[in-house]
C-alpha cells in the first residue's frame, strides 16, 4: 500500500544509492530495497544466531530472524495505521539485526572488547558495513546498494567519531536532525518485540515465574485481564493471550501517542519532520514508563540470571579465542577473510587486519562459531 501520509518517506524522492542504478520495473525503490535484503546472505544467517538463548539451546526460542519478522509485523502494522510507508518500514526492520555477531549481546559485547584498540565493535554500523561493502551479489558494486533511507534506518545509533566518516547517512548525528518516521518507528517496535518475546522465551526456559511477573504492571494488568475473562485457560495459551494484548496495547499507544505528537508539531512533509528536535514516534508518559519498569525486571531476572549469565561467559569466551587466533595468524581464516585481512592490513595496517577479523567473526552463526572454536581448540582426538 502506498504511503498516503504528506510526511511519510515517498520513493520516488529517495536520496538515492551510493552507486547509480536504472530504476526498477513494477516495484518501487524501497521495495527493491526489501527483496535485495531478504535474497542477502546475512539475512539467511540471522536464523542461526541467538538473541537470548544460544542457538542449541533449545528449538523454539526466538532468533534474530524471528525476530526480525515480528519487528517487520509490528512496524508495518502501525506504519499502515499512519499513512507512512510501509516497504521503508519493512525493509528497515528486516536489516537492522544484519550485523549483530552470534550469540547476541554477549558476542558483541565480546567483540567489542578485543576491538577496543581498532575503534571498537557496534552491530548498528556493523549491519551497515554488510550492505554496504560485505555483501557480493552484484557485478557492478560491493554490498547490495540500498537507498539513503533505509541506510539511515540501519543506523539507529552512532557516535560522533564514527558518523564523521559516513557521509551522508551519518550526517545526523553531527547535525542533531531526526531520520524518517518510518526509521524512528521501527526502532520503537524493535522494543515492543524483544520485550514481549523475551518473557515468553523467559517463561519457557523456566527462568522467570508468572509470579515473578506480577510485579510488572504493563503485564500484571492484561494477566488479570484475561484471567476474569477466561478463568480456566492454563499453559501457553494463558501466555500467549496475555502477550498478544500486551502486544496490542503497547502497538495503540504508540499509534495514538505519535498521531498526537505529529498533530501538535504541525509537519507537513519529511523535510520538517527530520527538522525537529525531538523524535516524534514515541509512547505515552505513562506507557514510557511501565515499559521501562518491564525492561528493568527482563534485565535483572532473565539477562542476568545465573544461567543465562552461564552461556554468556562461555559465548564471550569463544568469540576472545578466536579473535585473538586469527590475530596471531590470519592463515586460519577462510581464503576469502584472508585475503581481506592481507588488503585492509596493507591500506591500514594492524586496525585493518582486526576489522577484517571482526568482519568474519560477526558474519558467523552460533553453531559456526562454536564449531571453528572446537576445531581449532579442542586437541582430545589427537594422539
Amino acid at each position: 500500500m502506498p504511503a498516503s501520509a504528506l510526511y511519510a518517506a515517498q520513493p520516488e524522492y529517495t536520496q538515492g544509492r551510493r552507486y547509480s542504478e536504472p530504476p526498477p520495473q513494477y516495484r518501487t525503490e524501497f521495495q527493491r530495497d526489501r527483496d535485495r535484503i531478504i535474497h542477502s546472505k546475512a539475512f539467511r544467517r540471522l536464523e542461526y544466531k541467538t538473541q537470548v538463548f544460544v542457538n542449541h539451546e533449545g528449538d523454539l526460542y526466538r532468533t534474530r530472524l524471528t525476530h526480525s519478522l515480528e519487528v517487520a509485523q509490528i512496524a508495518r502494522t502501525v506504519a499502515r495505521s499512519m499513512g507512512l510507508n510501509e516497504d521503508l518500514t519493512e525493509a528497515i526492520a528486516l536489516s537492522h539485526d544484519l550485523g549483530h555477531t552470534p550469540f547476541g549481546h554477549a558476542g558483541q559485547d565480546a567483540l567489542n572488547t578485543c576491538m577496543k584498540t581498532f575503534g571498537g565493535f557496534e552491530h548498528n554500523l556493523q549491519s551497515l558495513r554488510v550492505v554496504d561493502v560485505l555483501e557480493d551479489s552484484y557485478a557492478e558494486f560491493p554490498g547490495i546498494n540500498l537507498t539513503f533511507e533505509t541506510r539511515e534506518g540501519i543506523l539507529k545509533h552512532c557516535a560522533v567519531k564514527h558518523a564523521a566518516t559516513l557521509g551522508d547517512v551519518g550526517a545526523r548525528f553531527l547535525n542533531k536532525t531526526q531520520p524518517s518516521l518510518e526509521a524512528q518507528l521501527t526502532n520503537l517496535a524493535d522494543e515492543i518485540a524483544y520485550n514481549n518475546h523475551d518473557i515468553e522465551d523467559g517463561l519457557r526456559s523456566g527462568l522467570i515465574t508468572l509470579a515473578q511477573l506480577q510485579d510488572v504492571p504493563v503485564f500484571a494488568a492484561e494477566y488479570r485481564a484475561v484471567l476474569q475473562n477466561y478463568p480456566q485457560l492454563q499453559g501457553r495459551r494463558l501466555i500467549r493471550e496475555t502477550l498478544r494484548r500486551m502486544i496490542g496495547r503497547m502497538v495503540v499507544d504508540l499509534t495514538e501517542s505519535s498521531q498526537a505528537a505529529l498533530s501538535a508539531s504541525g509537519v507537513q512533509s519529511l523535510a520538517q519532520v527530520r527538522a525537529q528536535p525531538l523524535a516524534l514516534m514515541r509512547y505515552s508518559d505513562d506507557m514510557r514508563h511501565q515499559k521501562n519498569v518491564l525492561k528493568k525486571f527482563l534485565r535483572e531476572n532473565l539477562y542476568f540470571h545465573p544461567t543465562v549469565y552461564r552461556m554468556t561467559w562461555r559465548a564471550q569466551k569463544v568469540v576472545q579465542a578466536l579473535f585473538n587466533a586469527y590475530m596471531d595468524d590470519v592463515r586460519l581464516l577462510t581464503p576469502k577473510y584472508q585475503a581481506f585481512a592481507k588488503r585492509y592490513e596493507t591500506d591500514e595496517g594492524e586496525v585493518g587486519r582486526a576489522r577484517a577479523i571482526a568482519d568474519f567473526i560477526a558474519g558467523m552463526t552460533d553453531r559456526y562459531a562454536m564449531r571453528e572454536y572446537g576445531q581449532l581448540f579442542d586437541l582430545s582426538g589427537l594422539r
